[in-house]
């Protein structure tokens, strides 16, 4: 019998931030409290009219949303087969899905009285929506990123340091997101009074993956009544990259009780040995990290393997604990495209849509360039997470300007 899932978004986690056999909150003692302070601030705050109001303000006025969505005609003339759409998130401001749920927690922090914004970043992109974030509350900002991505990704740290944000380059381990989360969780705990830790995706202890998801719910909910108005009907099938997995759950969250298909795209960079993907749920066992547990990838000794991924907001060991749930569940199925297919889909999207995408959401498009050849006829809807800017000088130098 097929899952209800219209009451799905009010009752799942449950109140110790499970998602059936994952999420949870494994933190040390001293984080305890903390984590029930955000949790408790989060159901009181988040409810009230007057932080409703203020946060749709915000996502209207200056954020720019709704973002729309696109019919790709030419990108789908060129596959030869299903219709492919996009939703444009990479027209938000700051130019990618990051800033929904940094303004919100922005939001959360200025009524709890915080005075500062951490978090870590792997491609930028979130480091450039949380310092953008608290330059518009004025609060202080501090990002924790790996040196390889500091180096990978410069245009968004010049971003990050114009809007105020002070840059903690991590040089330890493989000196990319995993270590930046590590760090920036170190720098949370050494003053959670005034300080608020803002992950950067549907991660970490309880309440993180709970919020995350419920502020980034709005790119679903715009997109399911957009694609019923442009076309009468829903999408055949949804799809977004999965890392953490906050741009996927947003759409997802949406189309959980609709006959769609819903397909996660992970990253398998250099192909599926170990230390040459992040494709977590693909290739990962459940497991324990950063205070949840989620599909993860291990080592022989259960510790995090190494990854990589072309695209830094991708390169995680793990997944986002409902990610985890909806793959057990079967709702959700999970897949993977490779750098190879991530390149090929860019360029194909520059020249046939005018459109420069960034290296995260190429993944989610590579996959809806061969769907769509599958399926011959139908529609796809993709949700494209964020613009290339920040990829461009990584891009040409590594493989130019494509054929």
């Amino acid at each position: 019998m097929k899952k209800d899932y219209r009451n799905y978004l009010q009752t799942t986690p449950d109140a110790e931030g499970n998602f059936g056999d994952y999420g949870g909150s494994f933190v040390p003692p001293e984080l305890i409290g903390p984590m029930k302070e955000i949790h408790e601030a989060y159901l009181k705050i988040s409810r009230s009219h007057r932080f409703i109001e203020e946060l749709r303000s915000i996502q209207k006025h200056y954020q720019g949303r709704p973002t729309p969505v696109y019919h790709a005609a030419r990108l789908s003339e060129k596959c030869g087969g299903a219709q492919i759409y996009l939703k444009r998130e990479d027209l938000n401001h700051t130019g990618a899905h990051k800033l929904n749920h940094c303004m919100g927690e922005g939001l959360l922090a200025k009524y709890m009285g915080k005075k500062k914004l951490i978090a870590e970043t792997g491609a930028g992109q979130h480091g450039v929506a949380l310092a953008t974030a608290a330059a518009y509350f004025g609060l202080e900002c501090e990002i924790h990123m790996g040196e390889v991505d500091i180096a990978k990704e410069h245009p968004n740290v010049v971003r990050m340091k114009l809007l105020g944000a002070e840059i903690v380059s991590v040089s330890h381990g493989l000196k990319t997101l995993k270590e930046a989360v590590d760090s920036a969780f170190q720098a949370y705990l050494a003053d959670p009074v005034n300080s608020i830790y803002c992950i950067g995706s549907v991660v970490g202890p309880h309440p993180f993956p709970m919020m995350v998801r419920d502020f980034q719910h709005v790119v679903g909910k715009e997109a399911r009544e957009q694609f019923l108005e442009m076309t009468g009907n829903l999408p055949d099938l949804v799809t977004a990259c999965v890392g953490g997995g906050s741009n996927s759950i947003g759409l997802f969250s949406a189309f959980l009780n609709d006959p769609c298909e819903i397909w996660g795209v992970e990253p398998l960079g250099r192909g599926p040995e170990p230390g040459n993907h992040a494709a977590s749920i693909t290739y990962g066992k459940p497991g324990i990290l950063h205070g949840f547990r989620c599909y993860l990838l291990q080592d022989e000794n259960g510790d995090p393997s190494p990854v990589y991924s072309i695209a830094s907001g991708l390169d995680y060991p793990g997944v986002g604990p409902e990610h985890s749930h909806l793959k057990d569940e079967g709702r959700v199925q999970y897949t993977s495209a490779d750098d190879k297919e991530c390149l090929d889909a860019f360029f194909a999207l520059c020249r046939t849509e005018g459109i420069i995408p960034a290296l995260e959401s190429a993944h989610a498009v590579a996959f809806a360039m061969k769907k769509a050849v599958e399926m011959k006829h139908g529609t796809l809807l993709v949700n494209l997470s964020g613009r290339g800017d920040k990829d461009l000088d990584f891009v040409v130098d590594h493989y130019g300007y494509g054929k």
